[in-house]
């Protein structure tokens, strides 16, 4: 799989990744069994870089995620690099809560969740915007730094002015952000400014939750348990984490649009990664899988052609002329 380099890192890892959101809860129930064979298919597939975060299932994803790492360091496979969230687990989630105290709590839960002395990246899980103001939490995460409880850290935010703060910042590594054909307005500041400064980007919630397989129509129902039926209008978290904030009528007939641009032997799913890789300055793209065939799908858009400029042009007219209005301005 094609590496990238990760400045400040200063590490390579391959382009796509494997979002573990799905592993722990809010997508439906996905068996152990099928998690695990998941998490080794994308590994063995070359995936290198394993996102998930403290509160996915109060921790299942992180549990499942540092077992499947401890198999492959068992069996001499080459070290997976996990990258987790810590913050959502603040009751109320205020700047205040934020504080060193806290910050340890979180982190010492992970690592005994992932079963590692030292955390690969421990990113803000969206925080408050204030937050990305304050020295002294940039400090904290520095001091985490020094203690060893971690190797780096980065944030992982909703709107493009909190990615831009989170880039000034010299210590972040990274920076996670949804980007897809749905919500292309990191590439006018967001990406430039990232790359500039040496800042990983990881790409998250690349297929708009599903709409971008092209599979959904206005029919599809979910499980009560899945965001995708309960926060449609962000009752429990930000509405744009489910289906990228697009109205979801309105994206299942934008994705229909999109979907007959799929070229032959493609999926519509990898049509939607392939966008993603092929915008300067993305570090890795974390598309979720619920079993191994999903994980390898996603796979293959690392070693597809970039997409000719015509279907480029043609995904831009769509989002102008289904999306923008809607999403825009918001985000």
């Amino acid at each position: 799989m094609e590496q990238r380099r990760w400045e400040r890192l200063g590490r390579d890892l391959g382009v796509v990744g494997l979002g573990c959101w799905q592993l722990g809860a809010g997508w439906g129930a996905v068996s152990e069994d099928d998690a695990m064979a998941t998490l080794h298919a994308a590994a063995d597939a070359g995936v290198t870089c394993f996102d998930t975060a403290d509160v996915y299932g109060d921790g299942r994803s992180e549990r499942l995620v540092g077992r499947m790492r401890a198999e492959r360091i068992a069996d001499e496979e080459e070290p997976v690099f996990v990258a987790t969230k810590m913050g959502r687990r603040a009751n109320p989630h205020v700047p205040e809560a934020f504080t060193l105290e806290a910050f340890r709590a979180w982190v010492d839960r992970s690592r005994a969740n992932l079963d590692m002395d030292t955390l690969d990246l421990v990113q803000l899980h969206c925080p408050p915007p204030s937050v990305l103001d304050s020295d002294q939490i940039f400090d904290a995460l520095d001091e985490l730094v020094q203690e060893g409880r971690i190797a780096a850290y980065g944030v992982s935010v909703e709107t493009c002015a909190e990615a831009l703060a989170a880039i000034s910042r010299p210590g972040v590594v990274s920076v996670q952000i949804i980007l897809n054909a749905f919500r292309p307005k990191p590439l006018e500041e967001v990406l430039p400014a990232a790359a500039a400064a040496g800042v990983a980007i990881i790409a998250r919630v690349p297929l708009a939750s599903g709409l971008l397989t092209g599979r959904y129509d206005e029919s599809t129902t979910f499980p009560a348990e899945d965001h995708r039926a309960f926060n449609r209008h962000g009752d429990a978290f930000d509405v744009g984490e489910t289906f990228s904030g697009v109205p979801y009528e309105v994206g299942v007939q934008a994705a229909r649009e999109i979907a007959a641009l799929t070229p032959p032997g493609w999926s519509t799913a990898q049509l939607a990664l392939r966008w993603v890789l092929d915008q300067p300055g993305v570090s890795v793209v974390i598309p979720g899988a619920r079993n191994p065939a999903q994980a390898l799908d996603n796979v293959v858009a690392a070693h597809l052609d970039p997409l000719p400029q015509a279907t480029l042009t043609a995904m831009a007219e769509i989002y102008d002329h289904h999306i923008r209005e809607h999403i825009h301005a918001r985000w």
